[in-house]
């Protein structure tokens, strides 16, 4: 008959113990393996925490701080890795089946991993000294303090090898208590050595729970099946090593990865709690009684409803174990580090980067926002172009957080560390912000508050930040750059535009002066007594044209240079050229391109009065039109957003010869005059200017011109229309409203007189 399976509390119990034996074994693997990397990271010139972001990071720059690589960490793991290897393999798988005397080798190895925990106080103190005394460790009492730790773990593992030797035992309890009782005297003198430094709370107690560690060993008799009715205290006894580990960190944060450490530790320390809570329960509830040594075959509490049950404590775990690692990574961010919760910063700095319009805004602004969350004596931001420094990376896009230590790196970066003056912290971290282009940036943070160091969170937050910055950084230099170019390339465009503007109206005068000279020079062969007082008219108009600057006039200023103009023609035609002018007052302070309206009467005189014998009638009619509202009865305290609605009519008619269309078209072709009327408009007024010519051979033309109501501005420079005082036009009272509206054409000889003294006078100024 095959042999029966059997349960007892006892294999429970070591069940339970081989589970902490084992998670202790991952926790102090973990710190073994980072304190290797550590290790490489110093002999390749950084620091673990720089590693941690070489790891993260593809195509990191070279790093330029080396930070000294600390040996007590990497002693802790590998004394943690000993005493729990130890313990699984001799407390743990060999209490399953029939034991009998140990063996030499198992009760040597069982003596190595207990005398390894022995060792871990003399670690803890050595690290509280060094890290919390600030320097104690190179006084005479704190290498005291150190020496007779060791001593004492030295003693203690001597002892308990002496005792595997003599009588095959695991553990001597004379060392246990030697322990116990040496490391609880070195921690009054720890206490007293770093009382009010910064830190001393943690190493205590971190020392305190390894000697708690040794003591819960002493007391659980160094052995699972030392008493059957105290497998509590031999649980106890056994994992105290596991909170050391986290301890240890706590202690002193050396990793970046301290942080992910705490709470990956917490979490399966939390399952682990979990598990051994329902193994107990299940065994309290399915397994008979009978005492720990108490064999049941298994056969008689194996039924579907203790599956069932096995089953859902099974799921129950799987359930639980989100909410443990969430319920860690709480406890220790909120708990034990004291953070602000870095979700929210981020988005915070996120949101408020949207409404920062320069770059020192936005760098003011985070840092002002990450001092208090980083609890940090100072965070500041530096230009490292302008303070002469290459940045940090290679590649603009990649982050990189540099942590510099004066004491015990190169004097490259000493002088970098000392440099600003608003900045003389013993250590520091630099955050490079990675910008697209120069100028760059770099986020300096000061040392911590309480000596804390920054973390595998904190280091993450500073690069997210960083880079929020930067994309932050590069959007509004290139919004700042658009905004340039445009502005560029309007100004450049209206440089243009006005060039053109003044070619056009260049080509406008020697136009005009030339029709005029063919008038004098027409009076001088006809009448040369009226050559002179219309030769003193041109001079006097060509002053007024040539010396106007400005590219908009108002429409009386240029009724004013038609009626001048005019009345030089009418020099040649008498009485064969008849004006009138419908141009209400109050539209006179509207305002139009200079010498928009000439061209267009030079014409039509031109082409519809001369070649008529009997000549004819040019009539210049200004209108407002559109918006519901006809004629000049305008105010011209209207607001501005009605007259956008409205337009400008300005219309020339003739009665002269008028033209067919195709003389029409040949002459807009080949003219000078309407074609660059209708350039002018097109730069001034774009699409919203129009030329508009009706003519039929034998009935005159009309010519339109529509363009926005514009209004003159207060201080404008714009010459006021109805001064007619200093170099302006002689005054012709009979232009308009002389009953024919014929211009009159009696000059006197006393005013021919007058009018050359006043020409020679100002050709003398």
């Amino acid at each position: 008959m095959p042999s029966c399976l059997y349960m007892s509390t006892l294999n429970i119990t070591v069940l339970i113990n081989l589970l902490g034996w084992t998670i202790g074994l991952a926790l102090y693997a973990l710190l073994f393996v980072m304190s290797l990397r550590s290790l490489e990271a110093s002999r390749h010139g950084a620091s673990g925490l720089e590693l941690f972001h070489r790891l993260r990071v593809k195509g990191a720059a070279p790093l330029d701080a080396v930070s000294g690589f600390d040996a007590l960490p990497l002693l802790t793991a590998l004394l943690g890795l000993v005493w729990n290897a130890g313990a699984l393999l001799t407390h743990g798988l060999y209490e399953f089946g029939d034991k009998g005397r140990e063996p030499p080798a198992l009760a040597l190895l069982s003596a190595a991993s207990v005398a390894a925990l022995g060792f871990l106080p003399a670690a803890v103190v050595h690290s509280a000294i060094r890290n919390v005394g600030s320097g104690r460790d190179e006084s005479a009492v704190g290498r005291a303090l150190i020496g007779a730790a060791y001593l004492l773990s030295t003693i203690a593992a001597l002892m308990h090898f002496q005792r595997a030797l003599t009588d095959g035992s695991t553990s001597s309890a004379a060392a246990l208590y030697l322990l116990t009782v040496g490391f609880l005297l070195l921690m009054c003198g720890l206490l007293l050595l770093t009382r009010n430094e910064t830190g001393w709370r943690r190493a205590v107690w971190a020392t305190a729970l390894s000697v708690f560690a040794v003591s819960a060993l002493h007391l659980s008799g160094g052995a699972p099946h030392g008493a059957s009715g105290r497998w509590y205290w031999e649980l106890v006894g056994h994992h105290a090593s596991l909170p050391l580990a986290l301890a240890i960190l706590y202690q002193d944060y050396r990793f970046a990865f301290a942080d992910i450490f705490l709470k990956r530790a917490l979490a399966l320390l939390g399952l682990i709690a979990v598990i051994s809570v329902s193994l107990m329960g299940y065994a309290l509830i399915f397994v008979p009684e009978g005492g720990a040594d108490a064999r049941v075959p298994v056969s008689q509490f194996v039924n579907p409803r203790s599956v069932g049950a096995l089953f859902a404590v099974c799921a129950g775990v799987a359930l639980v174990l989100p909410y443990l690692r969430r319920g860690a990574a709480w406890f220790v961010d909120t708990v034990v580090l004291r953070r602000v919760d870095y979700e929210q910063l981020r988005a915070e700095i996120a949101r408020i980067a949207q409404t920062c319009e320069t770059p020192a805004a936005l760098l003011d602004d985070a840092v002002g926002r990450l001092r208090p969350a980083l609890t940090a004596e100072d965070i500041t931001w530096h230009s490292v172009d302008t303070a002469n420094e290459e940045p940090q990376t290679g590649e603009p896009s990649s982050t990189t957080v540099i942590f510099d230590a004066p004491e015990t790196i190169g004097p490259a970066v000493v002088a970098l560390s000392t440099s600003p003056p608003s900045f003389p912290y013993r250590n520091f971290a630099r955050v490079h912000v990675p910008t697209a282009e120069a100028p760059h940036y770099e986020i300096r943070v000061g040392e911590l508050a309480g000596g804390r160091r920054l973390l595998s969170d904190d280091i993450e937050m500073l690069e997210s930040v960083a880079l929020i910055m930067a994309r932050r950084i590069d959007s509004l230099r290139v919004t700042v750059e658009r905004y340039e170019q445009a502005r560029r390339e309007q100004e450049i465009s209206k440089l243009a535009t006005e060039a053109q503007l003044r070619a056009l109206r260049a080509q406008i005068n020697p136009h005009f002066l030339f029709n005029a000279l063919t008038t004098i020079g027409y009076l001088i062969q006809t009448a040369p007594d009226r050559a002179l007082s219309t030769l003193l008219r041109l001079t006097d108009l060509l002053r007024r044209v040539l010396r106007a600057n400005e590219e908009w006039v108002t429409l009386g200023e240029e009724v004013r240079l038609l009626e001048a103009y005019l009345e030089i023609e009418r020099a040649r035609f008498e009485r064969r050229l008849r004006v009138r002018f419908d141009v209400p007052e109050d539209l006179q302070e509207l305002l139009v391109p200079s010498l928009v309206v000439q061209p267009i009467v030079e014409n039509a005189v031109k082409h519809g009065i001369t070649p008529r014998r009997e000549g004819g009638e040019v009539r210049i009619i200004a209108r407002i039109i559109g918006g519901g509202e006809e004629g000049g009865e305008r105010r011209a305290s209207q607001a501005s957003n009605a007259d956008a609605q409205k337009m400008l009519s300005i219309v020339v008619e003739d009665t002269g010869a008028g033209a067919s269309a195709a003389q029409l078209a040949r002459g807009r072709a080949a003219g000078v005059g309407l074609a660059n009327v209708e350039q002018r408009l097109r730069l001034c007024c774009g699409d919203a200017g129009s030329l508009t010519i009706e003519s039929e051979f034998g009935c005159g033309a009309r010519v339109e011109l529509r363009l926005p109501v514009r209004r003159q501005a207060r201080g404008s420079n714009v010459p006021n229309n109805r001064s007619r005082s200093g170099a302006g036009v002689t005054a012709t009272p009979n232009v308009k409203g002389d009953g024919d509206g014929v211009i009159d054409g009696k000059h006197d000889a006393a005013a021919v007189a007058a009018m050359a003294q006043a020409e020679r006078r100002r050709s003398n100024e």
